[in-house]
């Protein structure tokens, strides 16, 4: 078997075709992935993908194609890099980084970069083919590679990825290059992206496309030109194009002939006022409307002119075409001056061609030089476009420019009638003829555009002796020819009448060069007009050439020819490269003819325009050398002088193009070998007179030349030297030395900053550097070096900060750092001394930072390890001068820039942004380039510990500058890499002094703690978070410089490791910023770093015996750092398991495990707060997370801070989900913690610094503004009530009356406004995916409006969408607890309301009502029938039980949140017989209330009276309660159930009491009834009477008699809108209490015979009263009409053996379990619900021992025994108020029950449980369970109720009653299962207190829940409302609303009996909130 071996070449290859990876140990492969290759075997290759170097496998290798690559560190970690061209290379990896994100934006919807990203990518593809194949030339290539990197650039800033430093398009190395030439190339890049250097130069490119709409049937010209509108004058040469008659280019196939670009406009030509002036001419008839026969002779008449601003291109699209408005002269003489009547608006002189015409032309203005655009719009050039010039020079003249146009304007002429009785139409023709007087061809041009052509025509002007043309001509006549040329003008009239025939009449001529050569001045010429009427007499132009040919050149004896009028004006100008028109420059020229003129010459050329000189300037240096020397002595001064002038001339911008050419002539054109003596001697003499001079003006402008003077003189002795082989060259050195010697003389003057000596001074060194590269063509690099030095040393050394030489000096060292001589080692080491004293005294005095910064950027950049990271003796020495003179003041200068206060401009901040990044750049290179021995000098140059600490303290601050995310641009990463590793190497190195200066007796705390704080924000820097970067990058990194984080956190450690005992120093500070380490996602460096938290544990238990400063810092700093995103499960599970490991042999490891199990529970919390928060909307899941959080702060840590801070979170949480109630309850548990005192409270969240009355005042009125919103109006009452109370004990009666106002307003609310009932559902989370606060726990959550069953379900769903709905509501088992998934259980809930009083009260409306059924909810309940023992068909009822589950929660509903968990379950059995008294007493009772809302006209119809009327009577006629006499009344159940004698008993009782109130109600029915339902009142009479007659009852016993129909809510109490206490069909009736109907369908079931099979599936039966006192659309009798059913896939029916049979023992049992059961299992009640039960109702069944007595402490002794109830009587108010008659019918106020008072701190009630206690007989306040459908009704759906609901049981089809168990007079709780009655008193009786001693403590061992607001310093259960919404007792009790019965025991607190009226004095301060 062969062998795997090694790779030795084969190492890098590219994948061809893809690889499953399907054999054994196979790595599966894409295609055009790249592959690092290992080994090799039989075809087959080992190795790995490089983006994915982990996997290794095997793969074949002819699925690879092999690349050439280069092996770094060859061996086990060895790295390949492919051999290929830089930039192919970066492209690749760049598109396969690009590739990944263009997919992501396709994801994210980024529509138009997905599209623009993938554009450029195919081109990058385009053009790395065209660089693989290899075909292109050089210059192609690098076309290629900049426009590849351009797009690799534009895509990487679109993407957000790094910036890429580049010289000539490679990437660059940093490690290659020093640190401030890498700054140098991000900076140039980043500029470069930022803002582009606007162009100085612009063109306007113009493409005629057509006349629209002229309809003039004649040929055109179009003339374009750029019109000056300030001078009035051209600023360009036309452009001409011709139209053919449709207004179309004459040749379309010409493009150069329609477009033109007009050159070299100046930034300062785009201004407003210059136009495109554009001139249209027709050609044809003289009139255009002359008929076509009358003249074959064709004119050039005028058209229309259109003008447009050039301003106007600035903003315009430049890709829209214009259509420029045509406009005709009114008058034609006015023709010259219509574009500047138009510019003005002058509107008499114009009107509009015609309505329509229109020049359409593309015009656009292209910005840069000519070949910059020749390369960016090279379609425009090839196709053709002529040029258009400016006339005259461009800004900027480049030298080898050819130009030579003269332009010739045909301005007006003067011209007499000659005989005719009208004016002439004249036309010019213009020649231009040679020496020869033969005419030149095509040198007459009318414009670009168009070829020149022989002659030119010019307007005709109609019947016009004065014309006046403006037309420009363009004579490009070559340079040979001007001389003796001649331009000839003839004359015509053109007559309309002789066949239109052309006649001459005069010529004018104007020669174009004088007999001087030079040529004809610009300018406006009158000429004289010759007469002439032959053209034969103009063919030999040597006849009048000899004539005048211009009026100013007249004799003055000529007095002939000035006589004559006619004149003609025409104005020449001159562009010319070679010609001149000055007389002066060919008088110097020309010296050696006139030498008598040289001095004057040479005096004049000062005088002429520098044009002028350049365009001779090798001729005149000539001439000015050439008389040097000839006569040195004579004109010496003045031919220096000359040539002082012109160099100065050439640094003008206008000419600095024109340096090129003087240096080119000085190296090949100058020969004056001999001029250096007399240069050296005159430059000496200047220098010589600069200190006595009193105007050095003059010597300036020397001294400014200086660069070419001296240019000059080394190349004069250059050539003296080769034609004598170096004679003399001693004495040129001393002359040399001794010229210096004068500079250092007149340099080392002292004087103050503004004499003109210092000004000389600064002159001299601004251009002395430029004078190096001369000297050292002669001298070596140590004189050279030698002469700066002494020189530059020669300056005054005292620093004047105001002095400007300072700065210049400065600029001269900058420019010495730059120059070829510093670059020179051996120069290097003489001049740094000078550069570095320099540089050191400018950065302490802070000035000219910006300078500093460049010259040692410079320097720095010089310097450079050799590639072994050797350095060589000379650059070691040059790093340690430097380091010595200017480290500790770069460090110094970095510190006070970082700290100086941004300025508000902007080229200001960049300034100092640059200026910082530099400095910055050259300490990192400086750092960079130290070695050991530099460290250890640098340590050791310090004399004391002192000035060790503060180099420390500086350098350490300084690094903390610099890893700041503001230093660098976001995207220089690799600066910011840079910069990191520089830093850690250097820390490595000064750590040692740390260790070995600042320890054990010498130890600082300060140096130390720097550091620490250095090393934390260096680990947790963004950009060294490799975890985020893309594969690619993180290997690059890894690769370049391993993780730094880790090499520091291990330096971290063994530094911490180092400290011993000043350990404690550090703790608790440091165990924030070290915590901040270890969340760092790196396995290494938590490692590192948990166990430090050991350490930090044991020596603070060592100090202190315990560690609560740790635990305190741990939980505060991991808040704030888990919220920022830090952290993970991993590192919780980490930090556990590392720490418990480390403390297992602690001796305080109990209390360290305990810490640690705190701070694991946090972060358990936090970790899923922070997941909850990322989700978009505001759904259960954050809210109930933020909860859990509050709580854990509150009871386990008492943060209160932190418990503050998520309050307020929370607060906002339900805000944004509108959950306003909830908000309330949320802020409320904030203002809790609050006094009504004076105390002053800091800023804090968004609270300004107040008083603590101020900020709970604000927290009031916030809260009832909450309140309002949520509907939660009797809360808010409570609290308008406490502030009106603060108001009032102020004296603010203006806030008191508004406050008022506010509680007026929520009465009226209350009782205005509709209320909507919530459902209320209980949520089981099950499995180990759930969140913590979440997993295995059940809660019972408040449903939004509207909200039934399925919608819940769905939301939950939503919610949590990997959850899977359970279908059945059985506890679940330990299989699906520890399941690693998520199972939701839900179904519908029963609250039961704990405040019975106001919802058993007689006449208190439903509006009040509401509230109390479903507001302060602690309990809820749940049933489930099923059958016990055998199931008798005949009569179901006898073994149906009810299962009856009571849910107890944390906190009542609602709360801070809309779910608490639950506390505690009870379980509990209702037999049948119990189950019977329920349904009948719940009949009952709903029955009652019916009767009374008919008889008080709450009802608006009759309707629900009948129909209950009807279910009752008829389902008992058909054997209703027949049923329950078959099941409890034989002997044999009373045998064999002797315990239940006293229930049957009250069955029965209650049986008689049914009847009777059936009486009464058909007597109230017969009132009341419409005429129409006659009939069946009728037969519901016939059928009662068959019902009493089948129970055996022929008259009602005396109890039922004595008090036949009972009140529901006890006695009437004489107050207004109560019910008559004197119920029968007759009774006058008050005035009807407003009540909102609820329209429901019902129906009521049928147990008759034939009916019971049907019924055996009922489950619930009939609604239970507890339903009616929550007004809750219950789920418990879910009908086809509501939405309650539960959808089948979250619950399903009870168990098999429980279904089809009548299985609930309560109505509301059935509800929930039938909302559980899918629609097939449902019972036959829930498709067809029953009638809704009233309120509450009659006494129940007792379970267990009846025989104790009862412990109502509201009952005298006689009224536990005696069960009298109030009772309501046909006969009369025997038992009611007897007041209540007088006031019957009288408008009175809504009853009012008074106050409960209570004494301070007593609950009013107790869940505590009790014994079972005797049966009250009482039918109007008992609690009863929900009950079984009732045998006694029918079901009966045709019914439909549309009347007003009495207690909600009209609600919304399923009303559910009050599962209260206890009244709320009672201070007992029965046991699971009881259910004690307890009677009412009167209103009379109301306890004032209730002893606390009978109120057995509930959760005896917990602490409650930090948001009970309403237990605060109550260990029982509380009353309905929260303490915090209490008010204070009061002595007596006046009619206000029922409040909640326990006092505010802190804010609110007072005593019972003092007077609220007195003001109370302030409390004083109490451990209360401080925030």
């Amino acid at each position: 078997m062969n062998m795997w071996i090694p790779t030795e070449h084969e190492k890098y290859g590219v994948v061809l075709a893809s690889f499953r990876g399907t054999v054994q140990h196979g790595l599966p492969l894409e295609i055009g992935d790249t592959v690092q290759i290992l080994e090799k075997c039989e075809g087959w290759y080992r190795g790995f993908i490089l983006k994915n170097p982990n996997a290794k496998g095997i793969f074949p290798s002819s699925y690879i194609h092999l690349k050439n690559a280069h092996i770094k560190n060859k061996g086990q970690f060895e790295t390949v890099i492919p051999v290929e061209d830089s930039v192919i290379t970066e492209m690749t990896s760049t598109l396969r980084d690009w590739g990944a994100m263009w997919k992501q934006l396709y994801v994210k919807n980024e529509g138009d970069l997905f599209h623009r990203l993938w554009h450029v990518m195919n081109e990058i593809l385009d053009l790395r083919r065209q660089v693989l194949v290899g075909h292109l030339t050089h210059d192609r290539m690098r076309d290629v590679k900049q426009h590849i990197t351009a797009r690799l650039d534009w895509g990487n800033e679109q993407l957000g990825l790094d910036l890429v430093p580049r010289r000539e398009f490679s990437m660059v190395d940093p490690d290659e290059i020093s640190v401030t030439e890498l700054y140098r190339l991000m900076e140039h890049r980043h500029r470069k992206k930022e803002t582009p250097a606007p162009a100085s130069t612009h063109h306007l490119f113009v493409h005629v496309k057509s006349l629209m709409n002229a309809n003039v049937g004649e040929e055109l010209e179009v003339f374009f030109h750029i019109y000056d509108g300030r001078e009035n004058r051209p600023l360009s040469e036309r452009f001409f194009v011709r139209l053919n008659k449709s207004g179309l280019p004459k040749s379309p196939e010409k493009t150069e002939r329609q477009c033109t670009l007009f050159v070299d406009l100046g930034s300062s030509d785009l201004r407003k006022d210059v136009y495109i002036v554009v001139h249209i001419v027709r050609i044809g008839r003289m009139g255009a409307g002359e008929k076509k026969n009358l003249c074959s002779v064709q004119y050039r008449r005028p058209f229309g002119c259109a003008v447009v601003s050039i301003a106007d291109l600035l903003t315009a699209d430049s890709k829209d075409d214009h259509l420029l408005k045509v406009y005709a002269c009114n008058t034609e003489s006015e023709w010259n001056l219509i574009h500047e009547n138009i510019i003005k608006k002058a509107n008499s002189r114009y009107n509009l061609s015609g309505s329509n015409t229109g020049l359409a032309v593309a015009l656009q203005l292209l910005h840069g030089d000519i070949d910059q655009l020749r390369r960016e719009y090279m379609v425009l050039f090839t196709r053709g476009v002529s040029i258009t010039r400016k006339l005259g020079f461009s800004d900027v003249i480049m030298p080898g420019e050819m130009r030579n146009d003269l332009y010739v304007t045909l301005e007006k002429g003067e011209f007499e009638k000659g005989g005719k009785s009208v004016a002439r139409n004249v036309e010019v023709t213009v020649y231009v003829l040679d020496i020869d007087g033969q005419i030149l061809k095509s040198y007459v041009a009318a414009g670009s555009g168009e070829p020149g052509g022989d002659e030119y025509h010019s307007l005709v002007l109609y019947h016009n002796n004065s014309p006046r043309w403006a037309e420009q001509l363009k004579l490009p006549i070559p340079v040979d020819m001007f001389r003796g040329s001649h331009v000839r003008f003839e004359f015509r009239h053109c007559s309309t009448k002789d066949k239109g025939e052309k006649k001459l009449f005069g010529y004018s001529f104007v020669p174009l060069m004088q007999e001087d050569g030079r040529t004809l001045p610009d300018g406006t010429h009158e000429l004289i007009i010759h007469k002439c009427e032959e053209n034969t007499s103009l063919a030999d132009s040597s006849r009048y050439l000899k004539l005048p040919f211009s009026k100013a050149n007249l004799p003055s004896n000529n007095q002939t020819l000035k006589g004559i009028k006619e004149s003609f004006w025409i104005t020449s100008f001159l562009c010319s490269t070679k010609l001149t028109q000055n007389g002066d420059m060919l008088d110097l020229l020309k010296w050696r003819a006139h030498p008598e003129r040289i001095n004057d010459s040479l005096s004049k050329l000062k005088e002429i325009d520098g044009s002028e000189i350049v365009k001779f300037l090798q001729d005149t240096l000539d001439t000015l050398f050439g008389i040097l020397d000839e006569s040195s002595q004579r004109y010496g001064l003045k031919v220096f002088d000359s040539l002082v002038h012109i160099i100065n001339l050439l640094q003008d911008s206008k000419f600095q193009h024109f340096k090129p050419v003087m240096d080119t002539y000085i190296e090949s054109h100058f020969a004056g070998a001999l001029s250096y003596r007399d240069l050296i001697k005159v430059l000496k003499w200047y220098v010589d007179r600069i200190v006595d001079a009193e105007h050095q003006d003059h010597i300036q402008q020397v001294l400014k030349a200086s660069e070419y003077i001296f240019k000059y003189i080394i190349q004069s002795r250059r050539l003296f030297s080769l034609a004598t082989g170096g004679q003399n060259e001693e004495e040129f050195r001393v002359c040399i030395h001794e010229l210096f010697m004068s500079i250092r003389f007149f340099l080392s003057q002292e004087n103050k900053g503004t004499t003109p000596v210092a000004q000389t001074q600064a002159v001299f060194l601004r251009t002395f550097p430029a004078v190096y590269g001369e000297l050292l063509k002669i001298f070596t690099v140590r004189e050279v070096a030698g002469f700066v030095r002494e020189t530059l040393g020669s300056l005054p050394t005292t620093v004047n900060a105001e002095c400007p030489l300072e700065a210049v000096k400065l600029q001269c060292i900058g420019k010495t750092v730059e120059s070829q001589l510093y670059i020179n080692p051996d120069s290097r080491c003489i001049l740094l001394p000078v550069v570095l004293r320099v540089l050191q005294a400018h950065m302490q005095e802070q000035r000219d930072l910006v300078m500093c910064a460049s010259i040692l950027t410079s320097m720095l950049s010089l310097i450079k390890k050799e590639e072994n990271g050797t350095v060589e003796p000379v650059v070691s020495e040059e790093v340690e001068l430097i380091v010595e003179s200017l480290l500790g003041v770069l460090l110094r200068t970095i510190l006070e820039i970082s700290n100086r206060p941004q300025s508000t401009g902007s080229a200001m901040r960049l300034q100092f942004q640059d200026v910082t990044g530099e400095f910055v750049a050259c300490l990192l290179a400086l750092l960079r380039q130290m070695t050991d021995k530099h460290y250890q000098k640098l340590l050791q140059a310090f004399s004391s510990k002192d000035d060790l600490r503060d180099f420390l303290l500086q350098i350490f601050t300084v690094f903390r500058i610099l890893i700041r995310p503001e230093m660098f641009p976001k995207d220089w990463t690799v600066m910011r890499l840079v910069t990191n590793n520089v830093i850690i190497t250097t820390v490595l190195y000064l750590s040692d002094a740390l260790r070995k200066n600042f320890l054990n007796d010498k130890f600082d705390y300060k140096v130390w703690d720097s550091y620490f704080y250095l090393s934390v924000i260096f680990i947790n820097q963004p950009c060294l978070q490799l975890e985020s970067f893309s594969p690619s990058k993180r290997k690059k990194i890894l690769e370049k410089y391993g993780d730094m984080r880790v090499m520091m956190g291990c330096e971290i450690f063994s530094m911490w490791q180092n400290l011993g005992e000043h350990k404690l120093n550090f703790i608790p500070a440091m165990i924030g910023p070290f915590l901040e380490v270890t969340l760092v996602p790196q396995p290494d460096l938590r490692n590192v770093m948990i166990p430090i938290f050991h350490d930090m544990m044991d020596w603070e238990q060592r100090r202190s015996g315990n560690f609560k400063q740790v635990e305190a810092r741990l939980i505060d700093k991991l808040d704030s750092l888990m919220s920022e995103g830090k952290g993970d499960e991993t590192y919780r599970e980490l930090f556990n398991s590392i720490l418990l490991k480390k403390i297992e042999r602690e001796t305080w490891r109990e209390s360290g495990i305990s810490l640690i199990a705190t701070v694991t529970r946090l972060m358990e919390r936090l970790l899923d707060y922070r997941d909850c928060m990322k989700l978009g909307e505001v759904d259960g899941k954050k809210i109930g997370c933020t909860v859990s959080l509050l709580n854990f702060y509150k009871t386990e840590l008492n943060k209160e801070e932190m418990y503050i801070r998520y309050i307020h979170k929370l607060y906002d949480l339900h805000l944004k989900a509108q959950n306003y109630t909830e908000a309330s309850y949320t802020l409320l548990l904030y203002d809790e913690l609050l006094e009504w005192s004076d105390r002053p409270l800091r800023e804090f969240l968004n609270y300004p610094m107040q008083s603590e009355w101020q900020r709970k005042e604000y927290l009031h009125l916030t809260i009832v503004q909450n309140f309002d919103r949520g509907k939660c109006w009797e809360n808010g009452i409570i609290l308008c009530r406490e502030l009106a109370d603060q108001y009032e004990s102020y004296y603010d009666y203006r806030n008191l009356s508004k406050m008022r106002m506010m509680e007026a307003s929520l009465y009226d609310k209350i009782m205005d406004q509709q209320r909507l009932e919530p459902e209320f559902f209980r949520v089981g989370f099950y499995g180990k995916k759930f969140p913590f606060f979440l997993r295995n726990k059940e809660f019972v959550c408040r449903g939004h409006d509207y909200e039934r069953l399925e919608a819940f379900q769905q939301r939950m769903l939503n919610e949590f969408p990997h959850a899977i709905a359970m279908q059945h509501v059985n506890q679940p088992d330990q299989t699906i607890y520890q399941a690693d998934a998520q199972y939701l259980q839900i179904y519908a809930v029963t609250p039961i309301p704990e405040n019975q009083d106001v919802l058993q009260r007689d006449g208190v409306p439903d509006n009040i009502k509401s509230f109390y059924k479903f507001n302060h909810i602690w309990r809820f309940r749940y049933d489930r029938p099923f059958h016990k023992g055998t199931k008798d068909k005949e009569n179901e009822f006898k073994s149906l039980w009810v299962e009856r589950t009571t849910l107890t929660l944390v906190q009542s509903l609602p709360g801070i949140s809309r779910w608490f968990e639950v506390e505690k379950r009870e379980l509990v059995e209702v037999s049948p017989l119990e189950n019977a008294i329920e349904v009948i007493e719940n009949k009952n009772l709903q029955l009652r209330t019916l009767i009374t809302q008919c008889q008080s006209r709450q009802m608006q119809n009759i309707n629900p009276l009948t129909m209950c009327l009807n279910g009752v009577i008829d389902a008992a006629v058909n054997g209703g309660l027949a049923r329950y006499q078959e099941a409890f009344f034989v002997k044999d159940y009373i045998m064999n159930h002797p315990e239940d004698g006293e229930k049957i008993g009250r069955l029965r009782e209650l049986m008689f009491e049914q009847a009777h109130i059936l009486e009464y109600g058909l007597a109230v029915h017969e009132k009341f009834v419409p005429q129409d339902m006659r009939p069946l009142h009728k037969k519901l009479v016939d059928q009662f009477h068959l019902m009493k007659s089948s129970l055996g009852i022929q008259e009602f016993p005396a109890y039922v008699r004595a008090s036949p129909v009972h009140f529901t809510n006890g006695s009437p109490r004489p107050c207004r809108n109560s019910v008559p206490s004197i119920i029968s069909p007759e009774g006058g009736r008050t005035v009807a209490r407003r009540s909102y109907p609820a329209v429901n369908r019902y129906s009521s079931s049928s147990l008759s015979s034939q009916a019971s099979n049907e019924v055996s599936n009922i489950t619930g039966q009939s609604e239970s009263s507890d339903e009616v006192f929550n007004m809750q659309p219950s789920p418990s009798t879910s009908s086809l009409s509501s939405n309650h059913s539960a959808s089948p896939n979250v619950t399903s029916s009870a168990p098999s053996s429980a279904r089809g049979s009548p299985q609930m023992a309560e109505k509301h049992k059935h509800s929930r379990e039938n909302a559980c059961l899918s629609p097939r299992e449902r019972p036959v009640s829930a498709i067809f619900p029953n009638p809704l039960d009233p309120a509450q109702r009659a006494p129940p069944h007792q379970i267990g021992d009846t025989t104790l007595p009862r412990s109502d402490p509201n009952l005298s002794a006689p009224d536990k025994v005696r069960p009298t109830p109030s009772s309501w009587s046909l006969d009369s108010a025997k038992e009611g108020a007897p007041s209540f008659s007088d006031s019957a019918g009288k408008l009175l106020c809504p009853p009012v029950p008074p106050r409960p008072h209570y004494s301070a701190g007593s609950s009013a009630k107790s869940m505590g449980s009790q014994s079972p206690v005797p049966t009250s007989r009482s039918p109007q306040k008992t609690i009863v369970p929900p009950f079984t459908p009732s045998p006694t009704e029918c079901q009966s759906t045709s019914l439909v109720s549309n009347s007003p609901v009495l207690s909600g049981s009209y609600s919304s089809g399923i009303s559910s009653l009050s599962r209260c168990s206890v009244s709320e007079a009672s201070g007992t709780e029965l046991p699971a299962g009881d259910h004690a009655p307890h009677p009412l008193p009167p209103p009379a009786t109301l306890p004032t207190s209730v002893s606390s001693s009978e109120e057995p403590i509930r959760r005896e061992n917990k602490t409650p829940p930090p948001y009970s607001v309403y237990e605060r310093n109550n260990p029982r259960r509380p009353v309905p409302l929260p303490h915090s919404l209490s008010i204070p007792p009061q002595t007596d009790a006046p009619a206000l609303p029922p409040k909640p019965h326990q006092l505010r025991t802190g804010s609110m607190k007072l005593d019972g009996t003092s007077d609220p009226r007195v003001p109370r004095p302030r409390p004083l301060p109490r451990k209360v909130s401080q925030l």
